[in-house]
């Protein structure tokens, strides 16, 4: 009988251990930021969208792809520029206080001849780019 109530302890505590394990990731998760940043449908066929956060280049978005990140909340800025870029244009940089448990989305686009960075409500389903090393 020592050894049944002596493994029924031990799968007890194991139990809890991996649902206490998993609560504290989920946490963690729920306090975080999400951010999504997608381009225009009419961004462009041969152009990416270098994207930048807080002065570090973190990816190059190509057609029908997005990225994806955790940030901590606060303050963050976001810079976009268009790739290549062949007409000298100058990046487009929106500051943004985020904050945890939000998803933020952004989409990169045009504005007659002019590089934005709007605040979106939707997002359009593609394929994550992978962040640049």
């Amino acid at each position: 009988m020592t050894t049944k109530l002596s493994r029924l302890l031990s799968i007890l505590v194991l139990a809890c251990a991996v649902f206490g394990v998993a609560s504290e990731i989920q946490a963690v998760t729920h306090r975080g930021v999400r951010l999504i940043v997608q381009r225009a449908p009419n961004f462009g066929n041969e152009l990416a969208v270098q994207l930048s956060i807080d002065g570090i280049k973190v990816a190059n978005i190509p057609r029908d792809q997005h990225y994806e990140v955790a940030l901590s909340s606060g303050r963050h800025v976001l810079t976009v520029l268009a790739l290549p870029n062949t007409e000298q244009r100058r990046p487009t940089s929106v500051s943004v206080r985020v904050r945890s448990g939000r998803t933020y989305i952004f989409t990169a686009g045009w504005d007659a001849n002019r590089l934005v960075l709007r605040r979106s409500r939707t997002y359009v389903p593609t394929t994550a780019v992978p962040p640049v090393r």
